[in-house]
């Protein structure tokens, strides 16, 4: 904060008319005013509104304009403000303006803590939540795979990522609210000539999509909850509902004591919500019912489409930067012996490789072809983990039950490999 108070070039990007918003936002009040020479405001908790209040400058013409400003932003930013300032001011003063979404996640640890491996999955599933959101901006489908993938990226290229909150564990995503996102990316041979590429919505369009597809998925587990039934996911597939938003969820849910995504909308940027704040909340058991549904959204969307369940053996990644292919053994009946998993998501495979470190079973959906001897998962990503191999194989072992000899006309498991 030094630098950029001692930085005059620096505070001519300071919006007053923001500043003042953002304080207020944080529980400044605002007390009196000149127009368009200052707003004083009263701090949060002052008893006497008049005492220690703080001077905005308002005319960026007066001589004195930078002088002032910068002695209220070390006003804002002293130790007995330091906490809102680094949470609720700073992130958006200093950047375009931007909407604010919060994963949170309860977690059995001490105030603003989780492990690692757990915090390491809800940045995952953050990601995946506003990559499905963005997709769904584009189009309408059960299922995408690697459909808009790239256009998802490019809305993902422009989101920053703020520092979490004392209590529970909490990832930010700030999406900026007045950046295009490009349809298609530039020609390389003639950028000047492309003028299509540079048509694309504004980024509170796209943030739009990913909260109406977030609402859509949360009345559709309501509806489960009322009447046993999935068909709220079918249903809400026009509203943006999908495999990829079912399983990202799923993933800030499952093992949680409480979840939720809080998106709070800039209200220095008009349009795109009915409330400044829009909360959706979660618990431990939606993971069940999201897991169901993403079974059913990917099936229905491509008979190919299956989940595969067991133990990762094999990890290949010729890029640094590609998707990457694992195999799975399965651990489960009725399912090829193995299969090599073509990740959709390159992020996802630090999963795997979580669970090949730890020993975990994971639950991988993909469309399923043979190659040769091979089966191939395509257009894959990984649901879940689903606990230790072992214990599973045990499990299955107890369960499964006895196989009467393979006569003919019939295929055993281990026919399919």
């Amino acid at each position: 904060m030094a630098d950029l108070a001692s930085t005059g070039l620096d505070l001519w990007r300071v919006d007053p008319t923001r500043l003042t918003t953002l304080m207020t936002e944080a529980g400044w009040t605002l007390v009196g005013r000149r127009s368009g020479i200052y707003n004083r405001l009263a701090p949060p908790g002052e008893p006497d509104p008049r005492a220690g209040s703080f001077v905005v400058p308002l005319d960026r013409e007066a001589p004195e304009y930078i002088e002032v400003l910068q002695s209220l932003l070390q006003q804002v930013s002293a130790p007995s403000y330091r906490s809102l300032w680094a949470r609720a001011i700073a992130p958006r003063l200093f950047t375009d303006p931007t909407d604010e979404f919060r994963f949170r996640r309860e977690a059995a640890f001490p105030s603003g803590l989780i492990s690692w491996r757990e915090g390491e999955r809800l940045i995952s599933c953050a990601r995946r939540t506003l990559v499905a959101g963005a997709k769904s901006y584009m189009d309408q489908a059960r299922h995408f795979g690697n459909r808009h993938g790239q256009f998802a990226n490019r809305y993902l290229d422009s989101v920053l990522m703020g520092q979490t909150e004392p209590g529970s564990y909490i990832v930010k995503a700030f999406a900026p609210s007045a950046t295009t996102v490009l349809l298609r990316k530039p020609s390389v041979s003639a950028p000047a000539l492309d003028v299509g590429a540079a048509a694309g919505p504004y980024g509170r369009d796209v943030s739009h999509a990913v909260v109406k597809a977030l609402s859509a998925t949360v009345e559709a587990i309501d509806h489960y909850r009322s009447s046993g039934s999935l068909t709220g996911f079918d249903a809400g597939v026009r509203e943006g509902v999908s495999y990829e938003m079912a399983t990202a969820i799923l993933g800030i849910t499952e093992h949680s004591d409480g979840s939720d995504i809080t998106i709070e909308w800039d209200t220095s940027v008009p349009g795109g919500f009915e409330e400044p704040v829009s909360r959706y909340e979660f618990s431990g058991g939606d993971a069940v019912i999201l897991e169901k549904a993403a079974h059913r959204l990917a099936a229905a969307e491509d008979a190919g489409f299956v989940t595969v369940t067991g133990r990762v053996h094999l990890l290949a990644r010729k890029e640094a930067d590609g998707p990457g292919v694992f195999g799975v053994e399965s651990i489960v009946g009725g399912q090829p012996r193995k299969v090599r998993v073509r990740l959709a998501d390159e992020d996802q495979y630090h999963e795997a490789i979580h669970a090949y470190e730890e020993n975990l079973a994971v639950q991988v959906n993909g469309r399923l072809e043979r190659e040769g001897n091979l089966h191939w998962l395509y257009d894959a990503s990984v649901m879940r983990t689903v606990g230790l191999v072992d214990a599973l194989q045990r499990a299955e072992q107890t369960e499964r039950p006895q196989v009467p000899p393979v006569t003919r006309g019939q295929l055993s498991i281990d026919d399919m490999e």
